[in-house]
Formats: C-alpha cells, structure tokens, sequence
C-alpha cells in the first residue's frame, strides 16, 4: 500500500512536470512586448495628469501599457547626474523609442546616448535653436516632439501679472540653476519685458526644496510684491510648496502650467502640458508601427480663441507653421 502511494504521487509529479511543457514552451514562442523608454529628471508622482495624458495617446494608437507594449520608466529623482547614465541604460534595453521631459537636461542626455534609437521630446523653447531638430517641419536625424513655447511666453506672463497688480514694483522671479533654460529666459525675455513695463526683477534661486524655503524665507528682510515662478520641470513637481509659500507670505503670484492653480495657485498662463504629453503618446505609438521621427514636424497648437481675449494678433507665419489652430 505504501509503495502504491509512493508510485502515485511519482506518477502525478510526472504528469503534471509534462503538462507545464507546452505552457513553458508557448511562453518562449511568445515574442516580447516591445518597450518604451520614459526618461524624466524627476520622480512619478509629479506627472499624474502628464502620464495620464501619454497613456490616452497610446491609446489612440492602438497600445495599452502592460497589455501590447511596455513603459520602461527611468527617474532622475532630481538628481541631474543621473540622467546620461539613466538614458544609457534605456539604450542597452533596446527601447524602441525614448521619451524625454521635464526639461532639456533629459532630452540632451537620451541624444548623446543614441543616434539611432528615437527620441520624442518635450521643450518648452525653440528646439531649432536649442540644436535639436534642423526645422520645425522637417526634424532631420532620430529627434521629434512637441514644442509647448512656454518659455517664449515670458513678456506675456509679466504684462498678465502686472495688469493684476498694477501696484507691484519688484517681482521675484523663481529660476532653477539646474535647468539653464530657466535663467536664459529670465535673462532674455523676462528682463526687457519687465523694463519696459517698469518692473524690477529680483531673481530667486532654488533647484531643492530647502532652497525654495529658503528664498522664501528671506522675504522677512526683502519681500517682493508679487512673484513669477518660471517653467521648470521640478517646480512643477514642487508646486503645492509654492502655492503654499505664496499664501502664508501673502504674495500675487503666476505661474507657467494650470495645475499650480488647481492646488490653490492665483494665476497660471502656458500651455496645455498634458496635451502635450497625449501627443507624444500619439507619436510613440505610430513610431512602434513603423514610422519614423523625422517623418512627424514638431507639433505646434495656437489657441486662437485665447489670443483673441488677450488681444493677441497671430503672426501669419505662426498660423501657416501651427499644426492645429483652435478656433
């Protein structure tokens, strides 16, 4: 008897080790999912509704994460450093495409990694004159994306802030020594702007969140009237520490994106950035068909509607180069 029970738990052992073949060998005929490489200079819970907006754009192309196409997400946690190195791992995976936001650091690291491998970018200046792409309409080389100006809305973003606080003389405008477009627009766009207006600009440093605090701590000695925090990637990510610095101090302030606002922020000008994103998922899923980044201009929206209430006239060449122009 004890042998029969010896020989049948060896007989059920066998039979269910040949039952898992079949299963074993289906599974690598199967060929893999292919991948996407998502590289940003920040952590993942800052971009909510910007991944909520890529992931609509896949789908819009016929891919769902985790179901016919994989999202290898690389973190820069802030640490700029970090991102060659993270870029280069993306490379040895053999993405299929890398994806780059945040701010140029991110974009500029995945082009130094790979001429060959695509890269769809997220700017918010000209990429013509950042080196990028040779032309917003034929892109050249393995880079294409989507150009959300706002940096080139600096003189706007001031005019807008000084029509809601005639009174204010000084602002303090918020730059990120890490990420150099944030300066080079202050320096280039935000001054003049503010010159001509009568503004003084009183330039604030912080690329951590201690030196956020720390900038707003100073005001005790010198407060400016009204504050203008730029568009940086990891301002965006600390932006409930703004809006809230800026309440306890009782200070007017503007930002680039809406979803300072939605924490409590006074007033926000930019663009639709998780639009922008849902574009980019529209271009990653056509370039896993097939097709390639110089193939797709660098996308360009106007809102002509918004224009319009701001009493903003449309440069003819701006209308003709725009990929979509909302009405």
């Amino acid at each position: 008897m004890q042998v029969d029970q010896v020989n049948r738990r060896e007989f059920i052992i066998t039979v269910g080790a040949a039952a898992a073949w079949p299963l074993a060998a289906r599974a690598q005929q199967q060929p893999a999912l292919p991948a996407i490489g998502f590289l940003d200079p920040r952590s993942p819970d800052a971009l909510g509704d910007r991944l909520r907006g890529f992931r609509q754009g896949l789908g819009e192309s016929g891919y769902v994460e985790g179901d016919n196409v994989r999202v290898i997400y690389r973190w820069a946690e802030n640490k700029m450093d970090r991102l060659p190195e993270l870029a280069a791992d993306l490379v040895r995976r053999q993405v299929s495409v890398i994806i780059t936001g945040g701010n140029t650091a991110s974009t500029f690291s995945a082009k130094a990694a790979t001429a060959t491998v695509p890269i769809l970018f997220l700017v918010a200046d000209d990429p013509v004159r950042l080196g990028l792409v040779a032309s917003l309409a034929r892109p050249g080389g393995n880079l294409t994306g989507v150009n959300f100006l706002n940096s080139e809305l600096a003189a706007k973003q001031l005019e807008l802030l000084h029509e809601l606080v005639p009174r204010a003389a000084r602002v303090g405008v918020f730059v990120n020594p890490a990420n150099p477009l944030t300066t080079e627009v202050a320096e280039r766009d935000a001054a003049p702007a503010a010159t001509a207006i009568g503004l003084q600009l009183q330039v604030l440093r912080a690329s951590t969140g201690r030196e956020i605090d720390a900038a707003f701590a100073g005001f005790a000695r010198e407060a400016p009237d009204a504050l203008f925090v730029l568009n940086d990637g990891f301002f965006n990510s600390r932006r409930v520490q703004f809006v809230q610095q800026a309440a306890y101090h009782r200070l007017p302030a503007l930002y680039s994106g809406r979803e300072y606002c939605e924490h409590g922020g006074l007033m926000s000008y930019g663009s639709n950035i998780t639009d922008a994103y849902r574009q980019v998922g529209v271009y990653a899923g056509q370039i896993l068909k097939g097709a390639k980044p110089a193939d797709f201009p660098v996308v360009l929206v106007i809102n002509a509607q918004t224009a319009r209430v701001l009493g903003l006239t449309v440069p003819q060449t701006l209308l003709v180069a725009a990929d979509e122009v909302i009405e």
